[in-house]
């Protein structure tokens, strides 16, 4: 069997999502995927960025940004991204809604795909963001794989089934995210194994 090639493809401000993203690229490897994480490009102005930002700006400064050609690439997909009022950030749907002449030529189709989300709090829209995202891959044509209640780490990180919800707070995460991330980027590569010739 061909060996998984996997996107990451996460959009961050503060670092809360490149965080999730790196979890989830070990798992992968650890997995057996080959993995390329990716970043959306920022619309928003960097020139004066908050402390936090900042950081992530520099952390993430060796993270190329998604193209087209990494979702040709890949057989599986993991979308992390935060919240923006209930829904997905600018940055990510922009990215989204570029890829009309992939999807157009059906290179969208069959693409396993599962995604992750964070917010300020706990109840602020974390799975609407994450089927927010599902419907437009639904639109791909896309097989989608949430993380469900396939594993004891998924109550710890809150309980969401579409996917991995992190509350994100200046310190972190207000919940125990890691073991949740990891398990659901395993399962995905997992799953996506059955697809790959």
């Amino acid at each position: 069997m061909s060996k998984v090639k996997l996107l990451i493809c996460y959009y961050s401000q503060t670092g809360h999502n490149f965080q999730m993203a790196n979890w989830a690229k070990t798992a992968a490897e650890e997995a057996g995927a080959e993995v390329r994480l990716r970043k959306v490009k920022e619309l928003l102005d960097t020139s004066d960025p908050n402390p936090s930002w900042k950081k992530y700006l520099e952390d993430s400064k060796d993270v190329l940004e998604a193209t087209g050609d990494d979702l040709i690439w890949a057989d599986g997909i993991l979308f992390s991204v935060p919240t923006r009022f209930g829904n997905v950030p600018a940055q990510m749907k922009l990215f989204i809604d570029q890829q009309g002449g992939l999807w157009a030529q059906g290179k969208l189709n069959n693409k396993v795909v599962s995604a992750m989300a964070t917010a300020q709090n706990n109840n602020g829209g974390q799975e609407m963001t994450i089927r927010s995202l599902y419907t437009s891959l639904c639109h791909w044509g896309a097989i989608i794989v949430p993380a469900g209640y396939t594993d004891n780490s998924i109550y710890a990180a809150g309980g969401n089934p579409y996917g991995t919800s992190g509350t994100a707070t200046r310190e972190g995460f207000a919940n125990d995210l890691e073991s949740a991330v990891k398990h659901q980027a395993k399962r995905l590569v997992e799953v996506t194994e059955k697809f790959v010739d």
